[in-house]
């Protein structure tokens, strides 16, 4: 009965009511001033409410030209991705997945307070969907709720790990104090960004400026966020109408695009800094009871670095979706993993809903990078490129999963996946090994997050002084100062 009526509060509020309650709740909480925490809260709902509406209007826009793309060649690719919203639905639908959003809240309380993680996650409550689907395939596979509700348990406990590792990066680059990201399925990009650093080094991609200030000085105007999305639209456009280029309905719709993708690389980033204003109170009063006397920014930093009480608030990744290098980056990589899904040998998925959702799976590498664009394209390009893989062999559980908790499946098309949620190379392999319900498996991946929990535990500081020196030896860029405003 408690689990169908949070279901029903959930279904009937959605995340634009819900998370500006739960900002209110922790930032009374944090003692900020109700005044500041009623403000905080609706800018939270504005903020979301602008994301969904430039999103679900571009979504359709940006479908349609993949669509076109994809009936212009002879490749048929039978996994289609309809967007995540089916994916958070269905996780709502299942008794696993209530479970886990009443039983998760209780076990990021304790995680949090017994000092097992810095990370406050129920700031972020309503990315809990992320867990949840996993225990919901899980429980399709295995009809075994106990082990499908341990594993959503086991991947909010990993999830903790990555992101207090990139924590302080994605604090500095991003410009929030003592805030991060938390959801699972836009973290785990943090370990091949964090692994594969010294490979683009060494091939000298570190001393490569692109970068969005490096665009502005030496492009001007085709510099901009703006022009670059209107230039972007065009060839994705183009991309979209090959074989029928000579008419003029065909470039009605390549301009057309090109300025509706340039509207979208304009506005994100002014609700991205509406919507940072939700979390920035917060992140303060958490930065005011760490000082005890004025000092400089840089060597705010290097105490933050060392501070054994430092913690930091989850939020939402719409935080970050508009900052420059991100919104760029992901931007390119949606043609690039359209092309890619075609030709990727023995890929069956076709990402098309998800790929607006891309800006948000790449926050952790341009933070670990900072902002060095063709890093962030280069390790997307790799890592989505073995998500695909993932989705693919997901799809039929997936599917199934969706369908059966009451998510109605488009007409035509067979079998379904979520870009943002399936193409997840890290997560993909953890499922694997719980649904074989073997203790060796199980075991094994308990044990390897067991040491990297206890070596982020004594080594914690000196993980993110590495972090930090690595991010340093991208040339050309102090961090970008359009990126998170309060003002």
């Amino acid at each position: 009965m408690m689990l169908q009526i949070v279901n029903d509060i959930f279904q009937t509020f959605g995340a634009s009511v819900v998370v500006p309650i739960m900002i209110f709740i922790v930032a009374l909480f944090l003692r900020v001033q109700v005044r500041t925490a009623m403000m905080s809260a609706f800018y939270a709902g504005v903020g979301l409410t602008g994301f969904t509406w430039i999103i679900s209007s571009f979504t359709p826009v940006v479908t349609k030209i993949i669509k076109q793309m994809v009936n212009g060649t002879d490749i048929h690719l039978p996994i289609v991705d309809i967007g995540w919203q089916a994916g958070s639905l269905a996780s709502f639908g299942s008794s696993v997945g209530l479970s886990f959003f009443v039983f998760g809240l209780i076990l990021e309380l304790v995680l949090f307070f017994t000092g097992i993680t810095k990370i406050f996650m129920p700031s972020n409550l309503w990315n809990n969907f992320g867990f949840m689907i996993w225990g919901t395939l899980c429980f399709y596979v295995t009809h075994n709720f106990w082990l499908s509700l341990a594993l959503s348990s086991f991947m909010l406990l990993y999830t903790l790990v990555i992101a207090e590792i990139q924590a302080d990066r994605w604090s500095s680059y991003y410009g929030v104090k003592n805030a991060t990201v938390c959801s699972i399925h836009n973290i785990e990009q943090a370990i091949p960004a964090i692994i594969l650093d010294p490979l683009w080094n060494l091939i000298g991609l570190n001393k490569v400026k692109m970068t969005p200030d490096y665009f502005k000085n030496k492009l001007g105007a085709f510099g901009e966020p703006t022009t670059l999305g209107a230039i972007l639209g065009v060839m994705i456009g183009v991309l979209g109408n090959l074989s029928k280029l000579g008419t003029l309905a065909a470039w009605g719709q390549i301009l057309t695009f090109a300025i509706q993708l340039a509207a979208v690389m304009t506005i994100f980033p002014l609700v991205t800094g509406v919507f940072a204003k939700a979390f920035s109170p917060l992140a303060e009063e958490i930065d005011k009871r760490r000082q005890v006397s004025p000092k400089s920014e840089a060597e705010e930093e290097k105490e933050a670095i060392h501070d054994k009480k430092r913690w930091f608030l989850a939020v939402d990744d719409g935080v970050g979706y508009g900052e420059p290098a991100t919104i760029i980056s992901g931007v390119l990589l949606i043609p690039i993993m359209v092309v890619i899904a075609f030709l990727l040998p023995g890929n069956r998925t076709l990402p098309v809903v998800d790929l607006i959702s891309i800006p948000f799976m790449v926050e952790s590498i341009v933070a670990v990078t900072r902002g060095n664009i063709l890093k962030v394209i280069c390790n997307g390009i790799v890592w989505f490129s073995i998500g695909l893989y993932a989705s693919s062999w997901l799809g039929t559980i997936y599917t199934g999963a969706i369908s059966h908790y009451g998510v109605a499946i488009p007409a035509g098309i067979v079998l379904i996946t979520s870009f943002n949620l399936m193409a997840r190379p890290l997560n993909a392999l953890i499922f694997a090994a719980w649904i074989s319900q073997s203790p060796i498996w199980i075991g094994l991946t308990i044990v390897v997050y067991m040491a990297f929990a206890v070596l982020l535990r004594r080594r914690r500081s000196r993980i993110w002084v590495y972090l930090q020196k690595m991010a340093d030896k991208n040339a050309g860029f102090e961090g970008s100062k359009d990126k998170i405003t309060y003002e």
